[in-house]
């Protein structure tokens, strides 16, 4: 047999059950202090009042004279006060006179009034018949000896603390249950916006459907929760959309080195199929074409792999590097690349935080771009000066409507279509600087020509540690 457990199944419940559960629980407990505190004050408040009547009914010395004399009489006195009250006359020797429906058991304290120890007694007895009553004895004036008795039923107060407590009852279930709809009607209206919500991450779940948007109402925090998830399924949308135009571009881009690649190939399996010698000079064309080819692929793969990482991802940690010193390798392989160009260099010794190799591939890049550009015999002029690298080159430039594109994955100046390269290279540089902490733009130069400026936090030293593990490399 299963235990029931109120907590875990109070937990299994919906929250808008939840919700009007512990308002009716509230209400419940606010309603049961408040009506046992009215209970007890009520009931306090009549046997005050019951109390002070009793004090203020005394008999006068021909009443209780009478009354002496007709239960020495051997009869049975009638009833005073209409009935309402039961009147006894104790002695000092224990001999009880009483007027009243039943007998009450003279008391110990009523014994000691009427011996003069005590000026009076109030308290509570039952009768011969069963019944409370509240007695209060005083001493009779005159002779020593006598006392009195004034007794009224607690019945009186009991029938109307049942009735009050009834009302009560009634009361508090009416209001725990109004209390309890009312929680529920409020749980429902407060979490509509989180149904709303809901419902909207089931169907992005179902249909991967992210252009759903959840109005916003107000300025609560379920306002600003439908505020959050619609920056996060847009965002998203935006995501998915970049990585899809990632793929048709990279598609594009690929098609046609793999295109040659295989034409070439089959040209080559032709000739070996068929017998046919393919002249030699012809065969060192092709190879060499092939070999170009899969560079260019190898490239196109690398700057894929280094685009397809999480914008938040480093390929390896940071390090204070000096970036002229890295600036100054990135140089010998760019003069490599256009061994016909002069390159005019001032470089003054800057440190950043950064990843060496990507910082490295972004400054070849950046080089590369300037001598893919560069007129032949042309100069590219590189300058390194507190923090902000200036390449520039003497080239055709880029058109003013064509800068806001030259960071943005495969694009290509129209000009340039029939020049090597994918459109990732500043892509690649744009990512890198940015990881970095610094900012790079392309503009046009003064006088013809493109040069791009890169800004990289930094300091023209380094810090100690660096300067001690430089110490220990050179020792």
């Amino acid at each position: 047999m299963t235990r029931f457990r109120p907590l875990a199944w109070f937990r299994s419940r919906p929250l808008r059950s939840r919700l009007a559960l512990l308002t009716a629980f509230a209400v419940a407990v606010a309603v049961a202090a408040v009506s046992l505190a009215c209970w007890f004050v009520t009931r306090a408040q009549l046997e005050a009042e019951l109390d002070s009547s009793l004090r203020s009914s005394k008999l006068d010395s021909g009443s209780v004279e009478t009354l002496l004399t007709l239960c020495r009489q051997g009869t049975t006195p009638p009833p005073m006060a209409g009935g309402s009250y039961t009147v006894q006359v104790i002695l000092a020797n224990g001999f009880v006179c009483t007027s009243g429906q039943a007998a009450i058991p003279a008391d110990p304290a009523d014994l000691a009034v009427a011996r003069g120890r005590l000026t009076y007694a109030l308290h509570t007895v039952k009768d011969e018949d069963g019944r409370e009553m509240r007695v209060y004895t005083y001493p009779q004036p005159g002779p020593p000896g006598l006392a009195v008795s004034v007794a009224r039923p607690l019945a009186e107060i009991d029938n109307s603390m049942s009735t009050l407590r009834w009302m009560l009852l009634l009361v508090s279930g009416i209001g725990v249950v109004g209390a309890g709809a009312a929680g529920l009607w409020v749980a429902r209206t407060g979490l509509e916006p989180v149904n709303r919500l809901t419902g909207a991450v089931e169907h992005v779940a179902a249909t991967e459907d992210l252009t759903v948007r959840i109005p916003v109402d107000g300025e609560d925090e379920i306002a600003r929760l439908s505020r959050s998830f619609n920056a996060m399924t847009a965002a998203l949308a935006t995501s998915r959309d970049r990585q899809a135009q990632l793929i048709a571009d990279a598609g594009h881009e690929l098609r046609t080195p793999l295109t040659s690649l295989r034409t070439n190939v089959e040209l080559l399996a032709r000739s070996e199929e068929t017998g046919r010698a393919i002249p030699a000079d012809d065969r060192r064309a092709l190879m060499a074409s092939v070999k170009a080819q899969m560079t260019e692929l190898a490239a196109l793969i690398g700057d894929l792999q280094e685009l397809a990482r999480p914008d938040t991802a480093r390929p390896g940690p940071l390090e204070v590097v000096p970036l002229h010193g890295i600036l100054r390798s990135a140089l010998d392989r760019a003069r490599l690349r256009g061994p016909e160009l002069t390159f005019v260099t001032d470089l003054a010794p800057w440190y950043v935080r950064a990843e060496p190799a990507a910082i490295e591939r972004a400054l070849v890049n950046v080089l590369d771009n300037a001598v893919k550009f560069s007129p032949p015999r042309g100069t590219v002029e590189v300058t390194l000066m507190r923090g902000e690298l200036t390449v520039r080159d003497h080239g055709p430039g880029i058109p003013p409507d064509e800068l806001p594109h030259v960071f943005d994955r495969f694009w290509r100046s129209p000009s340039a279509r029939s020049l090597p390269g994918s459109g990732l290279g500043l892509s690649i540089v744009a990512r890198t600087v940015h990881q970095a902490g610094g900012s790079v733009i392309l503009a046009p130069a003064q006088g013809g020509g493109t040069v791009a400026t890169l800004r990289l936090p930094g300091a023209p030293t380094p810090p100690p540690s660096v300067v001690a593990d430089e110490g220990l490399d050179e020792a």
